[in-house]
């Protein structure tokens, strides 16, 4: 059952992925490739840098606030790594998996460390979150008037939360608060510990904002012409499309900013097109996360299979018996 489920997540991304080819056909798709250039992608590069620092600085303050050394060095070339990751294999969340287990493992204490990356992208989708649902009560965009709708319909899910776990039977009612208390206990280490909550609030804010940059080189690299504030609303939901179950952020991002450009007038194939230079250009500045995984893999290598040389000089002295001395004896 699991098994299925976990199949069935990139399944359902390909199939939204076909379905905006087999709608718009190939051209969207290679106009958006088609559209970049050197100077496109430079400047990606370089505010993918800035998103991906604010990001690790986001990690190292919950992580340190939980108990949990990094250093900021670390927390950026490990972040590097598993946004690589996460944009090159399927479901978006491996390279998080590795990045966690990983840094447990450096720190003898895998589940305080995963807990902290959980808490930290958890953080980071809270701000996103509310961020796009600001922007677009602030600004014109195809989904403002349903947006009263979608702000009732998230206090009524956190509603039903807390009633559903104060109704739960006695037995599992104690279950939940130690849960609860655990997870309280986290909150106040990881994320409200001194400036932690200014910290993780800033460093968030930042990368979202560095990602919907991005996400307007890619717009107008494809052609599009459209003011900010027209396309900031829809570069948000396009890049909020990116939680949902995708083939390495391919998939949901292109169908949802397909039908938010066609729903704003500007043409689901522009659409299209600039969610796939979006892609690239995301995929081309996460690069340096491939070379750290590469020079780990190969310190790794070397670990575990250390040069095997020693030399040693024996002087044999007779006497009765033969005894062998040795005169040295130490590893190359």
């Amino acid at each position: 059952m699991r098994s299925s489920f976990r199949w069935a997540r990139p399944a359902v991304a390909a199939l939204v992925l076909a379905a905006v080819v087999w709608r718009l056909g190939t051209g969207p798709i290679l106009a958006g490739v088609r559209a970049l250039d050197g100077r496109a992608l430079e400047a990606a590069a370089a505010v993918f840098f800035v998103s991906t620092v604010c990001c690790a600085w986001r990690w190292r303050t919950v992580a340190v606030g939980l108990g949990v050394r990094l250093s900021m060095r670390a927390a950026v070339a490990a972040y590097y790594r598993a946004l690589f990751l996460n944009v090159t294999l399927p479901g978006g969340v491996a390279g998080d998996v590795h990045r966690g287990v990983s840094h447990g493992r450096d720190v003898h204490d895998v589940g305080r460390a995963v807990r902290a990356v959980v808490w930290e992208r958890a953080a980071g989708q809270v701000v996103q979150v509310l961020l796009t649902v600001a922007v677009l009560f602030a600004l014109p965009s195809p989904v403002r008037s349903s947006m009263p709708l979608v702000a009732a319909a998230l206090t009524a899910t956190a509603v039903t939360v807390l009633l559903v776990a104060r109704l739960r039977p006695d037995r599992k009612r104690r279950r939940w608060e130690r849960v609860r208390n655990a997870i309280v206990a986290d909150i106040r280490s990881g994320l409200l510990h001194r400036n932690a909550a200014a910290a993780v609030v800033l460093g968030s804010t930042v990368a979202v904002v560095g990602y919907a940059v991005i996400f307007l080189i890619a717009a107008r690299a494809a052609g599009v012409t459209a003011s900010v504030p027209t396309l900031l609303p829809l570069a948000l939901l396009a890049i909020l499309a990116m939680v949902l179950p995708s083939i390495g952020g391919w998939g949901p991002r292109e169908g949802v900013t397909a039908w938010v450009f066609s729903a704003a007038g500007l043409g689901a194939d522009r659409g299209a097109a600039t969610a796939v230079a979006y892609g690239v250009m995301v995929l081309a500045a996460s690069l340096p996360g491939g070379l750290v995984l590469l020079v780990g893999s190969l310190l790794r290598r070397h670990a575990a299979n250390p040069p095997i040389g020693m030399s040693s000089e024996t002087e044999h002295v007779s006497g009765g018996n033969d005894h062998v001395i040795p005169l040295s004896s130490h590893p190359r």
